[in-house]
């Protein structure tokens, strides 16, 4: 998992990357010739880095969240080799946002408003999500943000746990997917259509409610 952030307006020509969810890490960071790497006390293991003075090198013309080729992560993974560390980044161009299909659907045994899921999102075997919404139903094909994705909001979901579940991702609401004209009532978007695994195409909803 890769994601990356730059805003030179903001931070200066720092680019940002995020290899895993650092909520509840206790961490520490070494840096060298520029390159900051971010890692677990516990494991050693990188959570992140922060690559500075790259900018123009990397062809970095948006600010955000970016989206890095094979050729942008391959300069970056010099800068890591040149600085001594023996980490390797891996480009990550999965679509985050997809359509998954609800194969199953359980209460949760801690929650009297949660469920429990399997997720058909395309991968070789169903993913368990956990979702509080009141119209969530076994057979529904609906919008899953899997780990790796950043929400509308800014929001990054990573594999988490609710009610002491482990959940793998979120099925999400129009308006949480930034739709226009989104309906506010509570409650998740239910497709007419769609195939499991398949990248959800915000173009086309953009036109949902119009």
């Amino acid at each position: 998992m890769l994601l990356s952030f730059y805003n030179p307006d903001v931070l200066g020509d720092i680019l940002i990357v995020e290899l895993a969810d650092d909520a509840g890490i206790t961490q520490s960071s070494t840096n060298k010739n520029d390159v900051v790497r971010i890692f677990n006390d516990e494991t050693d293991e990188a959570i992140g880095f922060n690559f500075f003075g790259l900018g123009e090198k990397l062809n970095l013309t948006e600010k955000g969240q970016v989206f890095l080729n094979t050729d942008q992560v391959a300069i970056l993974n010099d800068a890591i080799t040149k600085s001594g560390f023996n980490d390797e980044l891996v480009v990550d161009n999965s679509p985050k946002f997809v359509i998954g299909h609800v194969e199953e659907m359980k209460e949760h045994p801690d929650s009297d408003h949660l469920h429990i899921t399997q997720t058909n999102v395309g991968l070789e075997k169903p993913v368990q999500i956990v979702c509080g919404a009141s119209n969530i139903d076994q057979g529904q094909l609906v919008v899953v943000a899997l780990p790796g994705a950043v929400m509308p909001t800014g929001t990054e979901i990573w594999p988490g746990q609710l009610r002491g579940v482990d959940s793998y991702g979120m099925i999400c609401s129009a308006k949480e997917l930034g739709i226009p004209n989104a309906p506010q009532k509570r409650g998740i978007l239910v497709l007419d259509s769609g195939n499991a695994g398949e990248a959800f195409d915000f173009d086309k909803a953009a036109k949902m409610f119009d």
